[in-house]
């Protein structure tokens, strides 16, 4: 039997393993920068070199893009050049959004199913936070639109599926624009804000209390009334 010497790992390549692990166990979403090099030498206590040549690994496995001057941010899974690609083909044909939504009723609500089962005590507390701070906005008049988003975008991570979460995180940022002007031109009324608070209200608590096909009924039955008034949306706008 033929045994091959052991060679010791590079330490570039043992700081880019650290970084690849926690960006697919979504400690990072799809946009989100990585600390400077300076703090990243600082926290693995290695020299910048090494963090720059760790950070060139991850950028040739196109989980990171590095800007000068601008630092390094994590990469989609998915094609990253289909959240523009779509984002473009929603302004220019906004009914198009409507099948993005009849998407997002499929993936989302087993998101929330899988969420029910797999999340930990941190993501029910994130999510916490976002219900009450949407209810705070309730009580002062003020909009959740960021918090919606950002509502969803949390339970995608509570799948511990970094598939999900990047699919989510770039459909998402295709159907900005055209969210943003949902809330602005449809949910008008403090009762339709308080419909949609009640909704994510929902979905969080059977996700808290793990009830998994509770969680994915609550997550249709949202987005079917978030579809109605997109659908709307479409109507005012092409009229």
């Amino acid at each position: 039997m033929r045994f091959k010497p052991i060679k010791p790992k590079k330490v570039s390549s043992q700081i880019a393993d650290q970084i690849r692990e926690s960006i697919l166990a979504g400690d990072f979403s799809p946009g989100d920068k990585l600390p400077p090099e300076r703090e990243l030498a600082e926290m693995f206590g290695v020299s910048r070199p090494s963090v720059r040549e760790a950070l060139n690994i991850l950028s040739s496995a196109g989980l990171v893009l590095s800007y000068q001057g601008g630092g390094t941010v994590v990469q989609s899974l998915v094609d990253p050049n289909q959240g523009n690609s779509l984002s473009e083909l929603i302004r220019s044909q906004q009914e198009r959004a409507l099948e993005v939504i009849e998407v997002r009723k499929c993936m989302e609500s087993w998101t929330a199913f899988f969420a029910a089962q797999r999340a930990l005590p941190e993501d029910l507390r994130r999510m916490e936070e976002i219900v009450t701070s949407m209810e705070n906005n309730l009580a002062g008049h003020l909009s959740s639109e960021d918090l919606d988003a950002n509502l969803h975008i949390v339970i995608a991570r509570a799948t511990h599926n970094i598939v999900w979460l990047h699919l989510m995180q770039s459909i998402f940022d295709a159907m900005k624009e055209f969210q943003r002007g949902v809330w602005r031109a449809v949910y008008l009324t403090q009762e339709d804000r308080s419909l949609l608070y009640r909704h994510h209200a929902a979905i969080v608590a059977a996700i808290r209390t793990k009830n998994a096909e509770g969680a994915r009924e609550a997550m249709m039955h949202h987005l079917t009334f978030a579809e109605q008034r997109s659908t709307a949306y479409v109507a005012l706008k092409g009229s």
